[in-house]
Protein backbone atom coordinates (compact mmCIF):
# COMPACT_ATOMS: atom_id res chain seq x y z
CA UNK A 1 0.00 0.00 0.00
CA UNK A 2 3.22 2.37 0.25
CA UNK A 3 4.35 1.51 -2.92
CA UNK A 4 2.95 4.90 -4.77
CA UNK A 5 4.56 6.96 -2.25
CA UNK A 6 7.92 5.65 -2.51
CA UNK A 7 7.91 5.34 -5.80
CA UNK A 8 6.53 9.16 -5.76
CA UNK A 9 9.72 9.92 -3.68
CA UNK A 10 12.13 8.32 -5.69
CA UNK A 11 10.90 10.38 -8.38
CA UNK A 12 11.30 13.70 -6.70
CA UNK A 13 15.09 12.65 -5.34
CA UNK A 14 16.15 11.90 -8.80
CA UNK A 15 14.17 15.42 -10.47
CA UNK A 16 16.21 17.57 -7.30
CA UNK A 17 19.26 15.48 -8.26
CA UNK A 18 18.38 16.82 -12.31
CA UNK A 19 17.05 20.40 -11.59
CA UNK A 20 18.38 23.14 -14.01
CA UNK A 21 20.97 24.98 -12.03
CA UNK A 22 22.31 22.33 -9.99
CA UNK A 23 26.08 22.51 -10.67
CA UNK A 24 27.39 19.04 -11.90
CA UNK A 25 30.51 17.55 -10.37
CA UNK A 26 33.80 17.95 -11.29
CA UNK A 27 37.42 18.01 -11.47
CA UNK A 28 38.15 21.72 -12.46
CA UNK A 29 41.83 21.77 -11.48
CA UNK A 30 43.23 21.71 -15.09
CA UNK A 31 46.95 20.56 -14.24
CA UNK A 32 49.26 19.99 -11.66
CA UNK A 33 52.50 21.36 -11.43
CA UNK A 34 56.22 19.80 -11.01
CA UNK A 35 57.51 18.23 -7.84
CA UNK A 36 61.58 18.48 -7.28
CA UNK A 37 62.93 15.33 -6.71
CA UNK A 38 63.63 14.68 -2.74
CA UNK A 39 62.05 17.59 -2.25
CA UNK A 40 58.60 18.19 0.02
CA UNK A 41 55.75 18.46 -2.90
CA UNK A 42 51.90 19.69 -1.56
CA UNK A 43 49.41 20.47 -4.28
CA UNK A 44 45.51 21.28 -3.79
CA UNK A 45 43.24 19.16 -6.10
CA UNK A 46 40.15 21.34 -6.63
CA UNK A 47 36.57 20.16 -7.89
CA UNK A 48 33.30 22.36 -8.13
CA UNK A 49 29.62 21.17 -7.96
CA UNK A 50 27.79 18.33 -6.26
CA UNK A 51 27.18 17.76 -2.55
CA UNK A 52 29.84 18.06 0.13
CA UNK A 53 31.56 16.57 1.58
CA UNK A 54 33.89 14.63 -1.22
CA UNK A 55 36.05 11.77 -1.41
CA UNK A 56 38.75 11.48 -3.52
CA UNK A 57 40.71 8.82 -4.87
CA UNK A 58 43.29 7.57 -7.83
CA UNK A 59 40.43 5.54 -9.88
CA UNK A 60 43.76 4.45 -12.53
CA UNK A 61 47.68 4.91 -12.97
CA UNK A 62 50.06 5.46 -10.20
CA UNK A 63 51.68 9.06 -8.35
CA UNK A 64 55.10 9.30 -7.91
CA UNK A 65 56.42 6.75 -5.11
CA UNK A 66 56.73 9.18 -1.99
CA UNK A 67 53.28 11.36 -3.21
CA UNK A 68 50.11 10.50 -1.72
CA UNK A 69 46.50 11.57 -2.26
CA UNK A 70 44.64 12.67 0.63
CA UNK A 71 41.07 11.15 0.90
CA UNK A 72 39.18 13.57 2.62
CA UNK A 73 41.06 17.09 0.98
CA UNK A 74 42.06 16.33 -2.08
CA UNK A 75 45.39 17.22 -1.43
CA UNK A 76 48.16 15.76 -2.97
CA UNK A 77 51.42 15.37 -0.59
CA UNK A 78 54.80 13.55 0.15
CA UNK A 79 58.40 13.58 -0.67
CA UNK A 80 58.76 12.29 -4.44
CA UNK A 81 61.69 9.47 -4.21
CA UNK A 82 62.00 8.76 -8.10
CA UNK A 83 62.37 10.73 -11.36
CA UNK A 84 59.79 10.45 -14.19
CA UNK A 85 56.57 11.51 -15.42
CA UNK A 86 53.97 9.75 -13.87
CA UNK A 87 50.24 9.50 -15.50
CA UNK A 88 47.52 8.89 -12.95
CA UNK A 89 43.64 9.40 -12.76
CA UNK A 90 41.80 11.12 -10.01
CA UNK A 91 37.89 10.27 -9.13
CA UNK A 92 35.98 12.01 -6.80
CA UNK A 93 32.46 11.22 -5.47
CA UNK A 94 30.13 13.63 -3.44
CA UNK A 95 27.29 12.40 -0.74
CA UNK A 96 24.63 12.86 -2.93
CA UNK A 97 22.43 10.20 -2.99
CA UNK A 98 22.42 8.70 -5.58
CA UNK A 99 26.44 9.53 -5.29
CA UNK A 100 27.95 11.71 -8.32
CA UNK A 101 31.05 11.18 -9.74
CA UNK A 102 33.70 13.26 -11.76
CA UNK A 103 37.25 11.75 -13.07
CA UNK A 104 40.27 13.63 -14.81
CA UNK A 105 43.55 12.79 -15.94
CA UNK A 106 47.08 14.04 -14.97
CA UNK A 107 50.12 14.24 -15.47
CA UNK A 108 53.04 14.69 -12.41
CA UNK A 109 56.33 15.08 -13.65
CA UNK A 110 59.51 14.80 -11.12
CA UNK A 111 62.37 16.64 -11.74
CA UNK A 112 65.61 17.19 -10.85
CA UNK A 113 65.55 20.91 -9.80
CA UNK A 114 69.22 21.87 -10.36
CA UNK A 115 71.58 20.21 -11.99
CA UNK A 116 75.66 20.57 -13.13
CA UNK A 117 77.47 19.48 -15.81
CA UNK A 118 81.00 19.41 -17.24
CA UNK A 119 80.98 21.24 -20.79
CA UNK A 120 84.73 21.23 -20.61
CA UNK A 121 86.07 19.22 -18.01
CA UNK A 122 89.23 21.00 -15.69
CA UNK A 123 92.57 20.74 -17.22
CA UNK A 124 96.28 21.85 -16.25
CA UNK A 125 98.30 24.52 -18.66
CA UNK A 126 101.39 25.43 -16.55
CA UNK A 127 100.05 26.22 -13.52
CA UNK A 128 96.73 27.19 -14.45
CA UNK A 129 94.19 24.79 -13.37
CA UNK A 130 90.56 25.91 -16.13
CA UNK A 131 87.52 24.30 -17.01
CA UNK A 132 83.47 25.44 -17.61
CA UNK A 133 80.22 23.43 -16.50
CA UNK A 134 76.52 24.93 -17.12
CA UNK A 135 73.56 24.53 -14.69
CA UNK A 136 70.29 23.99 -15.46
CA UNK A 137 66.83 24.73 -13.61
CA UNK A 138 64.22 21.94 -14.14
CA UNK A 139 61.38 23.36 -11.62
CA UNK A 140 58.84 26.19 -12.34
CA UNK A 141 60.56 29.21 -10.13
CA UNK A 142 63.45 31.21 -10.75
CA UNK A 143 66.48 30.76 -8.85
CA UNK A 144 69.14 32.95 -7.26
CA UNK A 145 72.30 31.01 -7.74
CA UNK A 146 75.44 30.96 -6.69
CA UNK A 147 78.81 29.23 -8.32
CA UNK A 148 81.41 28.01 -6.56
CA UNK A 149 84.57 26.21 -7.85
CA UNK A 150 87.59 25.70 -5.97
CA UNK A 151 91.27 23.13 -6.24
CA UNK A 152 91.99 21.11 -2.90
CA UNK A 153 95.19 20.12 -2.73
CA UNK A 154 97.19 17.10 -1.06
CA UNK A 155 97.02 19.00 2.31
CA UNK A 156 93.22 20.21 2.26
CA UNK A 157 94.01 23.76 1.25
CA UNK A 158 91.70 25.31 -1.03
CA UNK A 159 92.24 27.51 -4.14
CA UNK A 160 89.07 29.82 -5.52
CA UNK A 161 89.26 28.90 -8.91
CA UNK A 162 85.89 30.70 -9.91
CA UNK A 163 82.47 32.44 -8.47
CA UNK A 164 79.29 33.80 -10.11
CA UNK A 165 75.79 35.13 -8.57
CA UNK A 166 73.28 35.13 -10.74
CA UNK A 167 69.37 34.51 -11.35
CA UNK A 168 68.66 31.93 -13.56
CA UNK A 169 65.46 31.64 -15.11
CA UNK A 170 62.60 28.83 -14.59
CA UNK A 171 63.15 25.78 -17.00
CA UNK A 172 66.23 27.27 -18.61
CA UNK A 173 70.26 26.14 -18.45
CA UNK A 174 72.85 28.91 -17.68
CA UNK A 175 75.82 30.09 -20.35
CA UNK A 176 79.10 28.70 -19.65
CA UNK A 177 80.35 29.00 -16.48
CA UNK A 178 84.02 29.13 -17.04
CA UNK A 179 86.61 29.05 -14.37
CA UNK A 180 90.44 29.48 -14.34
CA UNK A 181 93.07 30.12 -11.90
CA UNK A 182 96.83 29.35 -11.29
CA UNK A 183 97.76 26.67 -8.38
CA UNK A 184 100.89 26.31 -6.47
CA UNK A 185 102.59 22.75 -7.36
CA UNK A 186 100.45 20.13 -6.13
CA UNK A 187 98.07 17.49 -6.48
CA UNK A 188 94.38 18.61 -7.11
CA UNK A 189 91.07 17.87 -6.59
CA UNK A 190 88.91 20.12 -8.47
CA UNK A 191 85.09 20.97 -6.40
CA UNK A 192 81.95 22.46 -8.16
CA UNK A 193 79.17 23.49 -5.98
CA UNK A 194 76.31 25.48 -7.05
CA UNK A 195 73.45 26.56 -4.65
CA UNK A 196 70.34 27.63 -5.74
CA UNK A 197 67.70 29.73 -3.66
CA UNK A 198 64.06 30.42 -4.15
CA UNK A 199 63.09 32.80 -1.56
CA UNK A 200 59.27 32.85 -2.27
CA UNK A 201 59.25 29.45 -0.83
CA UNK A 202 62.26 29.33 1.00
CA UNK A 203 63.41 26.54 -0.78
CA UNK A 204 67.06 25.64 -1.35
CA UNK A 205 68.45 22.89 -4.28
CA UNK A 206 72.09 22.05 -4.54
CA UNK A 207 74.54 20.34 -6.76
CA UNK A 208 78.04 19.61 -6.90
CA UNK A 209 80.97 17.85 -9.43
CA UNK A 210 84.32 16.91 -8.65
CA UNK A 211 87.17 15.47 -10.91
CA UNK A 212 87.40 12.03 -9.88
CA UNK A 213 91.20 11.91 -9.55
CA UNK A 214 93.54 14.76 -8.58
CA UNK A 215 95.39 17.17 -11.38
CA UNK A 216 98.91 17.30 -11.16
CA UNK A 217 100.23 20.89 -11.22
CA UNK A 218 104.01 21.12 -11.30
CA UNK A 219 104.90 24.77 -12.43
CA UNK A 220 105.08 27.31 -10.07
CA UNK A 221 102.80 30.55 -11.00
Amino acid sequence: MFRPFLIFALLAVEAMAQAPGREALSVVTADVPKAALRHDYRFQLRAAGGTAPLKWEIAGGDLPPGIALDRDSGRLAGVPAALGDFHFTVKVTDSAQPSHTATRGFVLRVVAPLTVEWKQTPQVAGSRISGAVAATNGTEEDFDLTFITVAVNEISKAFALGYQHFVLKAGTSSPLLEFSSTVPAGQYIVHVDVVAEVPASNAIYRARLQTPNALTVTAVP
